[in-house]
C-alpha cells in the first residue's frame, strides 16, 4: 500500500520563523525523520542555520547546509535546492520556496508561512488551492496567543 503525504499549511501569527522551526525540525528527529529545511535565498538559509546552532543551550539540532559538503550525511539539510539529498521524510518550505516535484515520497510537507506579509499570505492560499485540486489532504494549523498549533476548520 503506497504511503500518502501529510501536507501541513502553518500560518505564523505571533512568532517568528525563527522562533517556531528549531522546535518542528527537533519534534521531527524525535521520531527520527530526516529532514530538509528549503527556503529561497541564501541569505535567509544563512540565518536558519546560526539560528539552529544557537536556540537552546541545553539541545543539539545537527544540521548543515547543502554548501557545506557531504549533504547526503546530514540528518537536516538547509538548501535552496529541490533534491532531497539526504533522503528526508519531511520537507519544510519557507520564505515562499515552491511544493517538490517529488511531493509523495515525503512522509510529510510543512509550508510555513508569515500571516503578516500580505504577499506570503496570497502565495499560501494559491499552493493549498493547487494541493486540493490535486485530491491529496493538507490541513491548516495557525498559531494562537500562546504561540501553539491549532489545527482549523
Amino acid at each position: 500500500m503506497r504511503r500518502v503525504t501529510e501536507i501541513l499549511f502553518y500560518h505564523l501569527q505571533s512568532r517568528s520563523l525563527e522562533a517556531v522551526l528549531p522546535k518542528l525540525v527537533e519534534k521531527s528527529l524525535e521520531k527520527a525523520w530526516r529532514v530538509v529545511v528549503q527556503g529561497t535565498t541564501r541569505e535567509r538559509l544563512a540565518a536558519l542555520d546560526e539560528r539552529l546552532w544557537s536556540f537552546d543551550e541545553a539541545s543539539f539540532l545537527p544540521h548543515a547546509t547543502d554548501e557545506d559538503g557531504d549533504p547526503a550525511a546530514q540528518p537536516v539539510l538547509l538548501t535552496t535546492g529541490s533534491a532531497n539529498p539526504n533522503g528526508a521524510a519531511i520537507r519544510f518550505l519557507v520564505e515562499g520556496a515552491p511544493m517538490p516535484e517529488d511531493a509523495q515520497s515525503y512522509a510529510r510537507i510543512v509550508l510555513i508561512f508569515d500571516g503578516n506579509d500580505p504577499d506570503a499570505v496570497e502565495a499560501a492560499r494559491a499552493s493549498w488551492r493547487d494541493v486540493k485540486a490535486t485530491g491529496v489532504e493538507a490541513t491548516y494549523w495557525r498559531q494562537n496567543e500562546a504561540g501553539r498549533w491549532e489545527k482549523q476548520g
